[in-house]
């Protein structure tokens, strides 16, 4: 029924002149100077192009994933799971990639870094072709060279949409949408910068092009011709304007002559050609790809093209499983008015050739009763007789076998191997894996075996993002969000979470108070997993063994229970030491401790003491005991030797007295195979044996060696002397540890008492190697420089190699734990997703072969890295497409609006899932071809309401114009009760939406209602992918029912919901938005919804948001408008206008003056009143534009978050002089979500550090090893689309950039001179590097 208009109660309370203290802004009040700085949490994870090649090293087996805006260099590991390797921002937008393979003929002296390694080559918005080449020591992409081709933009007549790379990696084209194509000729030389001669077609005597190109590839003639003797042919599959078929075009070009012409046309009718592939090997053969079949094409005679083979895809061999009705139901997108994702995702997704902004398009048609190849790829590494995989529209997958011999090639084409979603890409890599990249889903890991694809890992992919809730987990210490991810049938609710994911296996009981120190041991040297696990506390040490559960066995290993272990380790197989203040003790465990014990009944011990003195420190290794005292400070080296059955002996053969006391010791071995793998070892004085790294109260850190002939040598020391801003000497710099670290270049990485983190490394330039060099042959001690330092916390800092190899990760535990990538080039460290720990240790058995043990608030913590994932995303499969996540903190449920339902009667439902297990305990489902359109929580009193949007109508809501279709929609107020359980087993439910009143068990689907549980089995995902979650709990013996409290029939979609001053809610359909309110009817507490005020706007409202007394509303067309509404009289009042027309996506009022705002152009802007004066002033009042900022994805989803800004170590700098800012609040800041899957946080900074950011971001983008990758000028990217002269938004991704680099490096980019400056701008005065780092620091710790 219609709801009319009626007037609000006399006795409504007035608003407050006055904001309340509950509403007030954490933002600053003065708007002129708001200033943001946009940090990207979470890149995007859709793939839109990918690519495989030799980038790292000319043995690596390398993928590229290009993201749109970011490139990721993965590898398939062994196990067929994927890995991330390095990921970076390109500050642009991808267009195409393609990989140049090493050419042999290329020569050049100053290439010695790319010998053998491909290139990568890349077309992006920047209007240039750029050639990249990967740096190990800098762990990313760097640019070879960049081509102009075009200004920049994303224009469809200018060069710079397909690439197209000949196999022999001589010769690279580069087309338009239109008909344009340039090519290249690649020559790498002295003299040369890889490009060589370059020819575009048409010519500009030829006029202007005439049709849109679809595809192209290179025809190879041969392999063994030199550049200068072979002239390349291209194939391109040709769209001519007003014809309906496609034609292949054959274009050559003869190099001598610097001419390019058509040689030949071939057409045919029939189906639409749309891809042309060259078959590997075959030199003159491809399959040209046309809608319902595939024809092998004879190009060898580029004169005169003909078919050898036809091969139909309409009518397959059957599949591997019957098709399913719904299978494609997920190509009939809801192409609605709020739901404009879709066609926004399909366009960034797909790369379709129609405007993405493109709001008025009409429905598909649908589906094709013919099936066309939509990916493909070639078997790697097979020259004979190669094999293709392809994947169609239907997601069947086949294999086809090319046979070349002489009687001409034949075609072998397979049943269905493989049934999925349909795939964007596929790329077949060694050992028989193929990555398969779906575009609105998890992607796959396929494993080739016995004529067969089976399933081996899931890609994840959490794109497109339609909605999210930012919930702070206070448990946990970090904030999680729940997104709404993917479309139907794929759909999914995620959890979405910072750092490195951990899997929880074992937690104790707080039992274990004043841990000093936990160490894991094996039995034996060359055992694969460890054998027991020591706790030290302050007076006791406790020995448990490792296994199913853990188990104390300290009487059977022998060590001494009433003292406190400083150090424990395996010196010889079965022969255990352990170090106390005291002296050494040497145990061989019994049987009852392990497998390998001796036969006694009692543990052989023996001991070493010092004279007069106690130890304070020590360190085991193989062979070799080390221990060292405080007063004298001396470091002694025993050994240990057999003196008969189950006897033994140590002995001291070496001590060394040192002038200051030592503060901590780690050792290791260097082996013959580690000289010769890293000659850089010998060069630095390393020889075979013991190498241990010490820390001293100097402070230093020093590089000792030890061999039995010529005892302790000291390699390098390396003295520690930091500095604040102020030039003051820092406290607490004594090393709390140290190690060795050895990956591509020998390096110390020393964590320090105070919270900071130190990585040394040897000279490494100019005459500085070779006196390096010389002076440690010459037995002298080498000065290690001072590369990076970071502070990570306030205590100590504790570093934990994950196992015994000198290049693997570390934990560093201070604050927080983090986890150290050692083949980065500086300090690079990523959060650990866990709660702070005092002590950590690796722990492998048969069990959990790559466990960690945390110390965590007295509990024992057994955790695993998962590594197998590059996302910290947790998947619960929902079905259909989820549109809307709420969090109803009452029941601690999240309320989830689902569309396009697969297999249900009903095509939209509300449903209610509990975090934890990912079970749907509730579900109110909408009447038949009702679609969910908007879901908002409303608070009205002591009652908290659902309140529902829906559409009646089919088809889309807007009109070309803007103005709304004529439709019809639904308002329902939905109430989510406990329910108690009664004796019976049974719970009485009532639905309005049926229309009747149904008494049923809670486990069958009743009504509205049903019980489900979710299953993370899905066509993308594997089968045991875990689905725990550290949410919320929902308690097992409470029960949650949605139920109908009242609905009605609206004159249109209802499109947009939102809360409105704690007592009414505002709600939108077509052009019209209304001030509504929650009122109860009877005694019965019946409720009735009634509109009180309405407003209209010139086009459709697509979105609403309020702040306190103010509100937002967006149209389609003319941007953000804010009003106020008088509650005494009953109105609405526009009160400032959006200053240019803005498609906008989504909109949040960050206080009652200012909005944030998100187009669908990719740019985020912040809008501002001028004043809060609104007494007698025009309502045509502009709202001014404080700054923006250009994303290059469309968020559709804007939320408030919180923001610590500030480290532990803030309260400790506070008290030096000149150290400014304020740090003490809890900023509210905005994330935002994409359709490409990215989380983009903007964090509100003050002027102050803005200026000083600002200043190191213009020499970042100008710096060569920090500039845009593919040649962007960073300033227009993120200024594009808006007005010149708007102040920007600071480039987090572009900043963080400094943290990677070192001192020097850190120093050379700020000594850079700024090109430019704002006009009537002082001279930039030097930006000092360690308040840079300082600022940034803050930042990093906080976004982790």
């Amino acid at each position: 029924m219609a709801v009319t208009e009626e007037e609000c109660s006399t006795t409504a309370t007035k608003l407050q002149s006055t904001s309340s203290s509950s509403s007030s802004s954490t933002f600053p009040a003065d708007n002129n100077n708001l200033h943001f700085l946009a940090k990207c949490v979470l890149k995007p994870s859709v793939v839109l192009q990918v690519a495989y090649g030799h980038f790292r090293s000319p043995s690596s087996s390398d993928i590229v994933f290009a993201k749109e805006t970011s490139i990721e260099l993965v590898i398939i590991a062994d196990d067929g799971i994927v890995q991330s390797i390095s990921e970076q921002a390109v500050f642009g937008t991808i267009k195409d990639i393609a990989v140049v393979p090493w050419n042999q003929n290329w020569k050049s002296e100053n290439s010695s870094q790319m010998i053998e390694k491909d290139i990568l080559v890349v077309v992006s918005d920047s209007g240039k072709l750029s050639f990249l080449t990967f740096c190990n020591e800098m762990h990313r992409f760097f640019p070879l060279t960049h081509v102009q081709l075009s200004t920049p933009g994303n224009s469809r007549h200018q060069l710079g949409r397909m690439l197209a790379v000949d196999s022999s990696g001589c010769f690279v084209a580069v087309s338009a949408y239109d008909e344009k194509v340039a090519l290249f000729s690649l020559l790498m030389s002295d003299g040369h910068e890889i490009i060589d001669k370059r020819i575009c077609y048409p010519t500009e005597n030829e006029g202007e092009s005439s049709g849109t190109i679809w595809s192209m590839c290179f025809i190879s003639k041969g392999s063994n011709k030199l550049i200068n003797e072979h002239n390349p042919i291209l194939a391109i599959v040709l769209n001519r304007r007003g014809e309906l078929l496609n034609e292949l075009l054959l274009l050559g070009w003869n190099i001598k002559e610097d001419s390019i012409s058509v040689i030949s046309q071939y057409i045919e009718d029939g189906p639409l050609a749309h891809t042309i592939v060259e078959v590997p090997h075959s030199y003159g053969f491809a399959f040209l790809f046309r809608s319902g079949d595939a024809l092998l094409m004879d190009l060898r005679d580029a004169q005169n093209p003909i078919c050898v083979n036809r091969t139909s895809l309409t009518f397959l061999p059957p599949s591997i499983e019957e098709p399913n009705d719904d299978e494609d139901s997920y190509k009939l997108q809801d192409v609605d008015d709020e739901g404009l994702f879709t066609v926004a995702a399909c366009a960034l997704l797909e790369l379709r050739d129609y405007d993405p902004m493109n709001i008025d398009a009409e429905e598909e048609s649908p589906k094709q009763t013919t099936k066309y190849m939509c990916s493909w790829s070639w078997e790697t590494g097979v020259e004979k007789n190669p094999r293709m995989v392809f994947c169609l529209d239907s997601g069947e997958f086949f294999i086809v076998d090319i046979l070349l011999d002489s009687d001409g090639p034949k075609v072998n084409l397979s049943e269905c191997v493989y049934k999925s979603q349909p795939c964007k890409a596929l790329l077949w890599v060694e050992w028989g894996f193929i990555a398969a990249i779906v575009e609105m889903g998890d992607g796959m890991v396929l494993k080739f075996e016995d004529d067969q694809l089976l399933f081996n890992s899931s890609i994840q992919n959490i794109a497109p993002i339609s909605d999210v809730y930012v919930l702070g987990n206070h448990d946990e210490k970090h904030d999680q969000l729940f997104a709404c991810c993917g479309v139907a049938p794929e759909g999914s609710l995620r959890i979405i979470r910072n750092g490195i994911s951990v899997e929880k296996l074992l937690k104790t009981s707080p039992i274990y108070h004043g841990v000093t120190g936990t160490w894991t041991i094996k039995m034996g040297i060359k055992d694969s997993y460890h054998s027991f696990l020591i706790l030290s506390f302050v007076e006791e040490t406790r020995v448990l063994a490792v296994g199913v559960s853990f188990t104390d066995v300290t009487e059977s290993v022998g060590f001494l229970p009433n003292v406190c272990t400083l150090a424990c380790g395996l010196v010889a197989d079965g022969l255990i030491v352990q170090i106390h203040q005291n002296g050494v003790r040497l145990c061989l465990p019994t049987l009852t401790a392990h497998s390998k014990g001796v036969p006694l009944l009692h543990p052989v011990n023996t001991s070493w003491v010092p004279e007069n003195v106690s130890i304070s420190l020590g360190a085991v290794q193989h062979d070799l005991i080390i221990v060292s005292t405080s007063n004298p400070c001396f470091l002694s080296v025993l050994k240990v030797r057999f003196l008969a059955t189950y006897q033994y002996e140590m002995y001291e053969v070496h001590r060394l007295t040192f002038q200051h006391e030592l503060s901590c010791i780690s050792i290791r071995t260097i082996t013959q195979k580690d000289i010769e793998y890293h000659t850089n070892l010998a060069n630095n004085g390393f020889c075979i044996g013991y190498t241990f790294v010490i820390g001293t109260h100097k402070p230093s850190v020093e590089v000792l060696s030890f061999t039995d002939d010529q005892g302790i040598k000291i390699l390098a020391s390396g003295v520690i002397s930091l500095t604040n801003t102020m030039g003051t000497a820092i406290s607490g710099c004594v090393p709390q540890d140290a190690r060795l670290v050895l990956v591509d270049q020998l390096y110390v990485l020393s964590g320090l008492r105070n919270g900071m983190l130190l990585r040394f490394e040897w000279p490494s330039t100019g005459s500085a190697t070779s006196c390096s060099s010389q002076m440690a042959l010459d037995g002298q001690s080498t000065d290690l420089q001072l590369i990076a330092s970071r502070r990570i916390g306030i205590t100590p800092v504790f570093l934990v190699p994950l196992s015994d190899s000198l290049d693997s990760d570390i934990i560093v535990l201070s604050d927080r734990p983090w986890l150290l990538h050692t083949a980065r080039h500086s300090l690079s460290y990523t959060s650990i997703s866990f709660q702070p720990s005092t002590h950590a240790t690796p722990v492998c058995s048969v069990d959990c072969p790559q466990g960690i043990l945390f110390v965590a608030d007295n509990s024992l913590h057994l955790m695993e890295m998962v590594h197998t994932k590059r996302l910290n995303v947790q998947k619960f499969h929902l079905g259909g497409t989820p549109r809307k996540v709420l969090f109803h903190s009452e029941s601690k449920l999240l309320i989830v609006m689902r569309t396009e339902m697969i297999n249900d009667k009903c095509s939209s439902d509300i449903c209610c899932v509990d975090p934890l297990s990912g079970t749907v305990v509730s579900s109110y489902k909408l009447i038949g071809g009702e679609i969910g359109k908007t879901m908002e929580l409303i608070k009205v009193a002591n009652e908290e309401y659902v309140v529902v949007g829906t559409s009646l109508s089919s088809g889309p809501g807007i009109m070309p114009s803007g103005e709304a279709e004529s439709t019809k929609g639904r308002l329902l107020v939905l109430c989510l009760d406990h329910v108690q359980n009664s004796d019976s087993g049974s719970m009485t439910f009532a639905s309005k939406a049926g229309s009747s009143c149904q008494r049923t068990s809670p486990l069958r689907e009743i009504g509205g209602y049903s019980m489900e549980q979710m299953s993370n089995s899905s066509l993308c995902s594997s089968p045991d992918e875990d689905n725990s979650c550290d949410g919320v709990r929902l308690e097992e013996s409470e029960a949650w029912a949605l139920r109908v409290a009242y609905y009605t029939t609206w004159p249109g979609m209802v499109l947009a919901i939102c809360p409105y001053l704690d007592r009414y809610f505002l709600a939108s359909t077509g052009n019209a938005f209304y001030v509504c309110g929650i009122r109860c009817e009877n005694l019965l507490h019946s409720q009735r919804v009634r509109r009180y005020a309405v407003g209209r706007t010139r086009f459709m409202i697509t979105s609403l948001t309020t702040y306190f007394t103010r509100i937002a509303v967006s149209d389609c067309r003319d941007g953000v408008l804010f009003y106020t509404y008088h509650e005494d009289s009953r109105k609405l009042e526009q009160v400032y206008c959006d200053p240019s027309q803005r498609l906008v996506a989504d909109c949040l009022l960050m206080n009652i003056d200012t909005a944030i705002v998100s187009d669908r152009k990719g740019g985020i802007a912040v809008l501002s009143c001028s004043d809060r004066s609104e007494e007698n002033t025009s309502p045509e009042r502009n709202l001014t534009l404080n700054c923006t900022y250009y994303m290059g994805e469309i968020a559709m989803s804007i939320k408030k978050g919180s923001f610590i800004y500030k480290l532990p170590a803030d309260d400790v700098l506070r008290g030096y002089e000149g150290f400014h800012g304020n740090f003490d609040s809890l900023h509210s800041n905005i994330v935002a979500s994409t359709l490409l899957g990215s989380i983009i946080t903007f964090i509100p900074i003050g002027r102050e550090e803005y200026e000083l950011l600002e200043a190191v971001q213009g020499r970042l983008a100008l710096h060569p090893l920090t500039a845009p990758v593919l040649g962007n000028d960073h300033s227009e990217f993120r200024n594009r689309e808006n007005p010149v002269g708007v102040p920007k938004i600071l480039d987090g991704d572009m900043l963080a950039q400094f943290l990677e680099l070192t001192s020097l490096q850190q120093d050379a980019v700020l000594s850079l001179p700024l090109t430019t400056l704002k006009p009537g701008s002082k001279l930039p005065l030097p930006v000092p590097v360690n308040r840079v780092v300082q600022l940034l620091e803050r930042i990093h710790y906080a976004l982790n």
